[in-house]
Formats: C-alpha cells, structure tokens, sequence
C-alpha cells in the first residue's frame, strides 16, 4: 500500500489576500483539504460557492466568519460548516495569527463567486 504523507513542508503552497497562505493537503476533483495560514488583521473577500460545500476547523487562535448578514466567531478546536451558495468570508480580527483546515466537498477552486 502506498502511503503519502504531506504536511506543510512539502505540500503544494500558494499565498493568498495579505500575506496569507494556503498548502493543498488533499487535492482531488471530489475531496479537497487545505490547511491554511492567516495573519493578524486579514481578511478574505466575501464570495459563495456553487456547488462546495466547506468545513472550516480552526487548529490555533480565533476565527471571525461573516456568513450572509451573520457574525459568527469560531474558536480553536471548533469548526463551521458552509454550504453551496451561501455568501462568506474568514477575517483574522485578532491579534495572533489563525491556522486551520478548509476541507471542500467537491473541489472549491474554480467553483468561488466573488460578491
């Protein structure tokens, strides 16, 4: 059995917004898991997805959601889930950096609408 182990070593990496970054874990058409980087005072853009559906699970510090007019804040262990197209973003409002897991359900790349 092959066994393929990736981390953020030798992951595929990409930087994103403000100094943010991004390693694909798993990346398939089905099933993608990236984990993912966000320093302090960072912020996506709102966007929707047509068809992915997401888990967001925070591994370190405190995460910020806008999901359509909602606030939500998500804490270290604690994840939220996003279905296809409802509008959101992640903001890092806090004063550490935020690490965490974006697991897409199918691929989320090439599936965003920026709003």
């Amino acid at each position: 059995m092959n066994k393929l182990i990736t981390s953020t070593q030798n992951a595929h990496h990409y930087t994103w917004g403000n100094q943010c970054d991004g390693w694909h874990l798993l990346r398939s058409d089905s099933l993608a898991v990236i984990q993912e980087r966000m320093p302090p005072g960072t912020a996506e853009q709102m966007h929707y997805h047509e068809r992915a559906q997401q888990v967001f699970y925070i591994l370190q510090g405190t995460a910020t959601f806008e999901v359509e007019d909602e606030t939500v804040t998500v804490q270290q262990g604690q994840s939220i889930q996003i279905t296809p197209k409802i509008r959101h973003r992640i903001l890092n409002n806090s004063s550490s950096e935020i690490h965490f897991l974006v697991i897409s359900e199918p691929k989320s790349h090439g599936d965003r609408v920026n709003v």
